[in-house]
């Protein structure tokens, strides 16, 4: 049981950022000669749902609004005698656009002026970080459909390579991970919609293996691509209220139904004609014939409104389906006679190509209700199941016997609520994950058998009959966590307070 209370938080408006999964507004409203405009109201509408959010200016003009849904909105500063302005923003995860607004004076009150409103850039603050937007999300194509791919576009993040075989130098190499300034796949984390997926089990603190649940055993996607909007990635000065990470952290949000329905579907396929050999294995063996591949992957989602403005639902799915071989390979196998004990074994017969399935499906769906007009909801859940046949071939290594069938399940399911009033905002969040990681045997029941080949390189040992070893993981993780934010004290200047409490 991890508990953590009392945190409080305290930082310049300018430099204040929001939960691991929302985003935030903030800026003056003046006149026209510069004068602040206190007590003038700023209303934020989101595009898609019509959720609104609204706040008053302080003494001096500030205003901020936290806790919004990553989303385009349109928002409006208004205020009584003065001609209203408005502009259309896109808010991005963990990010905060500053937007100031000029009302000129007005004996009437008139239709809001809408003005452009250029990129948001955060001047001032100590994360060193980059947004992968929704734009590069549907923009940028990856051919294996992992949203973690487009982690490569910031500096210093490493993305495992994509291997097509698994056999000879790549024998095994089925990890699909990312990590960070040299360190280890295990020194990172991933959140999802504010829920840490971070592997305590089988991720390994030493930094060799997969943070993220099952990564380190799994040529699959963690989480359906065509489900997440945008990400963050933070590779240094990130706040506390991201923990289990020395390296980068990914901080992602998902998509969510609107007001209209829309949908979207994609299928991708790749077969060994489409890839190319490595060096490495043309090298270690001169015409090394290419072994089979075929990889198809195919997604479909759907989202929009149950209640017009009210209640909106979002569902993804993506299986992911690919048959790779792995090249097994006994040499050196002295002649007959040799040793007597060898020769009821014929080594040859198990030399080849074989076929390594993996087989991948991801489910997600989410509720979002607009309660009223201080208070959101929102309820997801995600699934994903697969299984991997692995862990042999290469030179006078493990035969198809001794294979590995890798079964990974995963299952997140997240409620959100978030109360909002005046500089007040509460925002809760309760966490329930499952995740079960179970390697077995193959082919049981074959008694298993080692030799050592005397070969120039001295490679030992040639492996035969079932793998040895069955092992169950179980990860279960309860975690509840609110924070309060209040964005009305000016001592000294413009500040966002936030206190919270954690247990998991």
């Amino acid at each position: 049981m991890l508990l953590l209370g009392g945190v409080l938080a305290v930082s310049l408006a300018r430099n204040a950022s929001a939960q691991t999964s929302t985003g935030s507004i903030r800026g003056y409203v003046t006149d026209s000669s510069g004068t602040p405009v206190a007590g003038a109201r700023v209303i934020a509408v989101n595009a898609s749902t019509s959720a609104q959010r609204e706040v008053p200016t302080q003494s001096n003009g500030f205003y901020t609004i936290v806790g919004l849904v990553p989303a385009e909105y349109d928002v409006t500063a208004r205020q009584i005698g003065m001609a209203a302005q408005k502009a259309h923003v896109r808010v991005l995860i963990a990010e905060v656009f500053p937007l100031d607004f000029k009302l000129g004076r007005s004996a009437v009150q008139l239709e809001a002026v809408t003005v452009a409103a250029a990129a948001g850039v955060e001047a001032q603050t100590s994360e060193v970080a980059t947004s992968v937007t929704p734009q590069q999300m549907r923009a940028l194509p990856s051919a294996s459909h992992n949203f973690l791919d487009l982690a490569a576009l910031a500096p210093g993040v490493t993305v495992a390579p994509d291997f097509a075989n698994l056999g000879v130098a790549n024998a095994g190499v089925t990890d699909k991970a990312f990590s960070y300034g040299g360190q280890g796949p295990g020194q990172v984390n991933v959140f999802i919609d504010g829920a840490s997926l971070k592997n305590d089990l089988t991720g390994g603190e030493s930094g060799i293996h997969g943070g993220t649940f099952g990564q380190d055993a799994s040529r699959g996607n963690p989480f359906p691509r065509d489900a997440v909007q945008e990400y963050r990635v933070i590779a240094q000065n990130f706040k506390a209220e991201y923990q289990q990470s020395s390296g980068a952290i990914i901080v992602a949000t998902t998509r969510a139904g609107g007001n209209v329905w829309s949908g979207d579907a994609s299928f991708g396929y790749q077969n060994k004609d489409l890839v190319a050999e490595d060096s490495l294995s043309k090298a270690q063996i001169p015409r090394f014939p290419k072994p089979d591949y075929t990889r198809y992957i195919a997604s479909f989602s759907a989202g929009g409104p149950l209640i017009k403005d009210k209640l909106f639902f979002f569902g993804s799915y993506e299986g992911n389906y690919q048959n790779r071989d792995a090249s097994v390979t006994f040499t050196g196998i002295p002649p007959a006679g040799t040793f007597p004990a060898l020769d009821s074994v014929n080594l040859a017969k198990y030399n080849g190509n074989f076929a390594s399935p993996f087989r991948e499906t991801l489910v997600f769906g989410k509720l979002n209700y607009n309660v009223g007009g201080h208070s959101t909801a929102e309820l997801s859940f995600n699934d994903r199941h697969e299984t991997d046949v692995r862990d042999f071939g290469g030179v006078n290594a493990m035969a198809f016997q001794s294979a590995v069938n890798h079964a990974v399940d995963a299952t997140t399911t997240i409620f959100k609520h978030n109360y909002f009033t005046g500089p007040w905002l509460n925002e809760a969040n309760l966490t329930y994950e499952h995740f079960t990681q179970e390697p077995t045997p193959n082919t049981p029941g074959i008694p298993q058998r080692w030799f050592y080949i005397q070969t120039p390189a001295n490679v030992c040992c040639a492996t035969i009959g079932s793998n040895l070893s069955t092992q169950a993981f179980t990860q279960k993780r309860f975690a509840v966590r609110d924070d309060i934010t209040y964005t009305g004290f000016h001592g000294g200047g413009d500040h966002v307070m936030k206190a919270g409490v954690s247990a998991a």
